[in-house]
């Protein structure tokens, strides 16, 4: 049997980075931490913590730091089901961490959750990273789930189909006239020479687009970098290169441009790359994480392009 006490030392270790700032939070001696924290090793024969400047879990350290979780969420949901009504409209808020990408928070997550969220007191703490790489906070135990592209499910998890988000290859008119021949025609050398715009160094949606339509792999162009929704695609419309955004977020933005000049095109009609999405969570979710679960996979039927058939 697990020591729930020497499973908190270890859970406020890594949350806020330090035995110091761990025996503050917990109202303990530094020496009390280090001794819960050297049993709970012992008695597992194994390290859970690696120590330094900024000391991190181990992946043993990482799937208990996962079982603390729930175990929290699991107790805040027997809790809140054992109090009468009148006690529960005044109850604690109860906090869940998800990762999700950038493109899918504002156009579809939050919208969808958002419900969810006031109507049980819910909390959400978002992870914001590349599509590619969200599950690596799932599997170190930082959030209950993530919008992932990975299909195989983890270990002690779930992967479900959410549906699949359009990218398009945009510019504005005079960089999509810079990129084509007379005849007007998209010229591959002219369209290197012009910047791209990139959310971050781990977008890899340009390159996708490139190795997709013009065969291209490993291709060298220059690049900006704007790790922000509003100031990418704000970029892309000021002229200052081209860029891979969402359908959803160029139907919205159609909406909202006065400008001509500033109007997206499509620098290659037609060509788009497609991303599927998953919804990556524990096997075992409390009440509260199940609702989110199911809040997700709601709206993203309603918002993300579905499989025929």
């Amino acid at each position: 049997m697990l020591d729930a006490r020497q499973l908190e030392a270890l859970a406020a270790v890594v949350e806020h980075g330090s035995f110091g700032a761990a025996a503050q939070a917990l109202s303990l001696t530094l020496a009390a931490v280090s001794l819960r924290i050297k049993a709970l090793e012992d008695t597992l024969g194994q390290r859970l913590l690696v120590r330094g400047k900024q000391v991190r879990a181990t992946p043993a350290g990482q799937s208990l730091l996962a079982h603390v979780k729930q175990v929290r969420m699991m107790e805040a949901d027997l809790l809140g089901g054992l109090q009468g009504t009148s006690v529960r409209k005044a109850q604690r808020w109860q906090s869940l961490s998800v990762a999700v990408n950038a493109d899918s928070v504002a156009s579809w997550f939050l919208p969808g959750v958002a419900p969810l969220l006031l109507k049980h007191h819910l909390l959400l703490e978002i992870l914001i990273d590349d599509q590619d790489h969200t599950h690596d906070a799932l599997k170190s135990g930082d959030v209950i789930g993530c919008v992932s592209t990975l299909a195989e499910p983890m270990r002690g998890c779930v992967a479900e189909p959410l549906g699949t988000m359009r990218y398009c290859c945009v510019a504005t008119p005079a960089v999509v006239k810079r990129c084509q021949t007379p005849s007007g025609a998209v010229s591959l050398h002219k369209m290197l020479a012009q910047p791209a715009v990139i959310f971050n160094r781990k977008d890899a949606l340009q390159d996708t687009f490139l190795a997709q339509h013009f065969g291209l792999l490993q291709p060298h162009y220059p690049r900006h970098f704007a790790p922000a929704v509003e100031a990418f695609e704000t970029a892309i419309e000021l002229g200052l290169g081209w860029g891979m955004v969402p359908e959803q977020h160029l139907a919205q933005r159609a909406a909202l441009q006065a400008d001509p000049a500033q109007t997206l095109q499509d620098l290659l009609p037609g060509a788009t790359v497609d991303v599927a999405l998953y919804w990556q969570h524990w096997a075992r979710e409390a009440p509260s994480a199940q609702r989110l679960t199911e809040a997700v996979k709601a709206t993203a039927r309603l918002h993300l392009r579905q499989a025929q058939g």
